[in-house]
């Protein structure tokens, strides 16, 4: 199983989320976030005064599959969240060793 972490813009969340949908994905975890990477904030004028703002807003999507579909995510999500600009985001995919329901009992790929 992998985990699939992507940080994207908060305006591409619907965009992301029918692509998800598309490719078969059943639930997702959503997180606001603030953060910035190269673009290192900007700065805003309020009232005559500048103001730097450090961190951006963004939404950080989290999500546990199969090995199998991991790639078909992965270009899924790439795919929707692009803009062309910089601060598009990151994703990030990592190893599951193990998941459990906790209702059913039911554990790793009948879990997810």
């Amino acid at each position: 199983m992998k985990k699939i972490e992507a940080i994207i813009k908060p305006f591409k969340l619907d965009e992301v989320k029918e692509a998800l949908h598309e490719v078969g994905v059943s639930g997702i975890t959503v997180t606001e976030a603030k953060g910035f990477g190269r673009q290192k904030g900007h700065t805003e004028l309020y009232r005559g005064a500048e103001y730097v703002v450090d961190f951006l807003p963004k939404v950080k999507l989290e999500v546990v599959v199969s090995d199998e579909l991991a790639d078909r995510i992965v270009e899924a999500i790439a795919a929707a969240a692009q803009t062309g600009r910089i601060g598009d985001g990151k994703i990030f995919v990592s190893h599951v060793e193990t998941a459990l329901r906790i209702r059913t009992g039911e554990k790793d790929d009948a879990a997810i």
